[in-house]
């Protein structure tokens, strides 16, 4: 479904080559290079869609189902992430109208395609790269984009430094996101009005145009902070106006943070030992009302330090032989170690 008048010079795609994160992979750190291509684990560099016109057309919604296979990913999502129950059904919505727009187009009653640009808000952690990458599966299995892979940037991926730097910056990364998903983080930062040398206007520009005219090979994601997404957009309403569906994501209940803790001590082969998990609950309660608290981010951060800490205290008895349980189990020591209980 490439679109064939897409005007960026030079615009025959190379193959993506660059893998980088996984689902639970955090957005990229601000720095001088900081995009990356994830490829989603079902999806085929190719430039075929997902589903050709040489199988048979489905005129059912099983149908579709069937020959997409999408329910998968919906159901890996709902296995994959704790919570976010909004998110997940405003996924399956989104779903469910590409696949009546599929079957309606079959019939002649879709006069182009649907557009499918988004907004992602909400804090650090909650999940907005992992739905990125799972929303372009689904987008790929269905024939709306050509490969299932997300190009993740910040502002310095687009931004130039100096007059005539940000337009060939900008169009390299569309280059490489066309045919999948574009995943501008903290994407407010594009708009700078205080700074009148600021270029973030010219690459917002080239956007604007790209995502108009190559909307039927090209979904851009754009995430961050709720009230600062606002502000973007009131500043910006040529890029409101192309923003069909706006996803606003919630930050998880502690019980749920316990859930996230424990698939992570699982995925890495530890666990909470006698009484460790009541320790990380109290942990989580008193951490959660302190500042650049970050959801998932901060469990993940918190169990690794416990795990050094559990090294540290086996480390010191040299001459102890250890068993697989010692060797795993995270002791309510380790965690109530912590600064975050000294502080309260």
């Amino acid at each position: 479904m490439a679109n064939p008048l897409y005007n960026i010079p030079g615009s025959s795609l190379p193959p993506s080559t660059a893998v980088a994160g996984g689902p639970s992979s955090a957005a990229p750190t601000v720095g001088a290079s900081t995009s990356s291509v994830a490829q989603s684990p079902s999806a085929e560099a190719t430039d075929s869609p997902a589903m050709t016109h040489a199988e048979a057309a489905p005129r059912t919604v099983a149908g579709v189902l069937a020959q997409s296979q999408v329910e998968s990913v919906m159901d890996e999502l709902d296995r994959d992430l704790i919570g976010l129950a909004p998110v997940k059904t405003r996924i399956r919505d989104i779903s469910a109208l590409l696949v009546i727009d599929r079957l309606r187009a079959q019939l002649g009653l879709a006069a182009q395609a649907p557009s499918l640009h988004m907004c992602f808000t909400g804090n650090p952690g909650t999940g907005k790269t992992t739905v990125a990458l799972r929303m372009a599966q689904i987008l790929h299995r269905l024939g709306y984009v050509r490969k299932g892979h997300v190009v993740s940037v910040t502002r310095d991926d687009l931004v130039g430094q100096y007059i005539g730097h940000t337009a060939p910056k900008t169009k390299e990364i569309l280059k490489k996101a066309m045919g999948g998903v574009l995943f501008i983080d903290e994407a407010y930062y594009l708009y700078r009005p205080e700074n009148e040398r600021d270029y973030g206007q010219e690459a917002i520009e080239i956007l604007l145009q790209v995502m108009e005219n190559n909307r039927d090979d090209l979904v851009v994601i754009l995430a961050g902070y709720k009230d600062r997404m606002d502000t973007f957009f009131q500043s910006n309403p040529g890029m409101s106006s192309r923003i069909a569906h706006h996803l606003e994501f919630p930050d998880y209940a502690t019980d749920e943070l316990l859930q996230i803790a424990d698939r992570m001590l699982k995925t890495t082969h530890y666990q909470f030992g006698a009484e460790a998990r009541e320790a990380f609950d109290a942990y989580l309660q008193r951490r959660i009302t302190q500042p650049h608290f970050a959801n998932a981010r901060s469990v993940r951060n918190a169990l690794d330090r416990a795990r050094l800490r559990q090294a540290s205290r086996l480390y010191v008895d040299r001459d102890r032989e250890l068993s697989a349980d010692d060797l795993s189990t995270i002791e309510p020591a380790d965690i109530l170690a912590s600064r975050v209980f000294r502080q309260s």
